[in-house]
């Protein structure tokens, strides 16, 4: 999924600059225009032409909206009306990107828009909740519709969260091995250098590649830096292809253990985000569309959004889910129990919780493999460059016996 730049004017004339995630430039007209905006420009975002904050603008994440959720619910039910729990909200809120929207929401609602339609015309909204939003008033049940994101946006943080704290161990270890090599080539063997010169004579294998290598490091450091600087622009400008994040996906899913909890963390969020929308009382093919659209992965997004097609021509949710080779047979089969009672929310509910446990065990495992791998190669480097020194002081060491001698 790509990102596209857009300016536009919106129904009360205001001109509205942004951007919005789509397939195609065509998909990204058509959401805009269903938005109530009339697109003036419109462009595929890059490198050198996205939004870019320095600072000015943070980010709003799953934990701030699941709070805004929350919170939101809690003053409705003591009886506060929309527009004052929004201004409530927004001298609450410490996110100050996510309190400018909502206060730009409480202006809107003020004028007589609703509260799903004030929300779309802000940027830090996901799709998700808007439609849910608009599902809740619709049906009489916004609270009802809220607390449902604030579970699935506290869940969505939840994971995130346990996967970035395993991952920080095995990273702050990569980095600490990563900077003893640094270290090891451009201070400790420049240093024996010259004890190297003194010895002569043949130096072995090892010593060799060792200085040669110390060498580049401290002359040719910036052909290190212009390589690796163009291996991520090389990788990031094919990523940013549809084919290239489909290549991209493929090779992670068929990595040992994190191609498994690639595939529990998408089923996981397929699983709530659904039951979440079918609970609020959404129309079934609506609801996968939408679910789709919020999976990250581009082969799962794109095999929901194909059994969204499927559903909408009379086929069961289970079979094109089984078809696409991307779910494993336990949620397949939940999913295909629920249909056939007719109790789908709360199988779907029951999938959720079994695999965001099983997200938090397979992160675990995953971090527990990472980190003797991680210290071998460690020990093995430092051995390494240990031997590359010492090589050459016990050549002379035995030299020197044997001139004793």
């Amino acid at each position: 999924m790509a990102i596209f730049l857009y300016e536009g004017i919106d129904k009360s004339g205001k001109i509205q600059k942004g951007n919005v995630d789509a397939e195609s430039l065509e998909e990204a007209r058509a959401s805009l225009k269903s938005e109530g905006l009339t697109v003036t420009k419109l462009s595929e975002g890059s490198a050198l032409n996205k939004e870019i904050s320095f600072g000015g603008k943070k980010k709003v994440g799953a934990r701030d909206m699941g709070v805004f959720c929350r919170q939101f619910v809690s003053i409705s039910k003591a009886g506060v009306g929309v527009v004052d729990a929004l201004e409530m909200l927004a001298d609450q809120t410490e996110n100050k990107t996510l309190k400018a929207a909502i206060l730009n929401v409480h202006d809107n609602v003020q004028k007589g828009d609703s509260f799903a339609g004030a929300m779309r015309k802000e940027t830090v909204f996901p799709q998700l909740l808007i439609n849910m939003t608009e599902a809740g008033e619709a049906s009489g049940n916004l609270e009802k519709a809220m607390e449902g994101m604030a579970d699935h946006f506290e869940t969505d943080a939840r994971l995130k969260a346990v996967v970035k704290k395993a991952m920080m161990y095995p990273i702050v270890l990569s980095v600490v091995m990563l900077a003893v090599i640094v270290v090891l080539l451009t201070v400790v063997i420049p240093n024996f250098q010259s004890m190297f010169d003194q010895i002569g004579g043949e130096l072995p294998a090892v010593t060799k590649a060792v200085v040669a290598m110390s060498h580049f490091v401290q002359t040719k450091w910036y052909i290190i830096l212009i390589v690796i600087a163009a291996i991520i622009f090389a990788f990031r400008a094919y990523n940013s292809t549809p084919e290239g994040q489909r290549q991209v996906a493929r090779i992670l899913m068929k990595a040992p253990v994190f191609g498994e909890l690639i595939q529990k963390q998408n089923c996981a969020r397929f699983a709530s985000t659904l039951a979440t929308l079918v609970g609020a009382g959404m129309g079934m093919v609506e609801a996968i569309e939408i679910t789709g659209k919020t999976l990250d992965n581009i082969l799962y997004r794109e095999a929901v959004l194909d059994t969204a097609v499927q559903v909408q021509r009379g086929v069961q949710l289970s079979l094109p889910l089984k078809a696409s080779g991307l779910f494993p047979s336990m949620i397949l089969q939940m999913i295909a129990i629920g249909e056939e009672t007719g109790n789908l929310e709360e199988m779907l509910n029951n999938s959720a919780k079994y695999y965001d446990e099983e997200v938090q065990n397979t992160t675990e495992q995953m971090t527990s493999l990472m980190e003797p791998v991680i210290l071998i190669a460690m020990a093995g480097v430092v051995c390494l460059l240990i031997a590359a020194v010492y090589g050459p002081m016990m050549t002379m060491y035995n030299q020197l016996g044997a001139q004793a001698g």
